[in-house]
């Protein structure tokens, strides 16, 4: 069986984002599949390298605010045996403004007096609300 490039892997919230963010998961992907066989693993190491530079909002991924690098969520700073829970694509870096923009975007209700943490939820909360509508239509 041979293996399948990332363009024929990418995942749906991909496919509505823009190609720049397209190319970095498809390269890491790529480069994923040849060190570590087709699989689960090479999709993790590809969502890793995109959290790097790009962020989850609704459904599709948008580079980070101010060109910021960096891993997004504890599970992106540490290799997977260490642990961690995932910011979903959430960029947990983000500054309070940037979390309540992108709340605004997406129509999350009662914002103006969440903290940083609750903005954090609630966009993940909305995102994942998106992604699933999108795939259902």
């Amino acid at each position: 069986m041979g293996q399948v490039p990332g363009r024929q892997e990418l995942p749906s919230t991909l496919e509505r984002s823009s190609e720049d963010a397209q190319h970095t998961w498809i390269k890491a992907h790529d480069s994923a599949v040849e060190q570590y066989g087709e699989g689960e693993r090479a999709h993790r190491v590809a969502y890793g390298a995109l959290k790097h530079t790009h962020e989850k909002v609704g459904d599709h991924w948008e580079r980070k605010e101010g060109g910021r690098r960096g891993p997004s969520d504890p599970r992106s700073a540490r290799p997977r045996e260490q642990g961690g829970r995932s910011g979903e694509g959430v960029d947990e870096r983000a500054s309070k403004q940037h979390l309540y923009d992108v709340a605004r975007r997406l129509g999350v209700e009662g914002r103006s007096r969440m903290s940083k943490a609750e903005l954090l939820d609630a966009v993940r909360k909305a995102n994942r609300s998106r992604t699933r509508a999108s795939r259902s239509q």
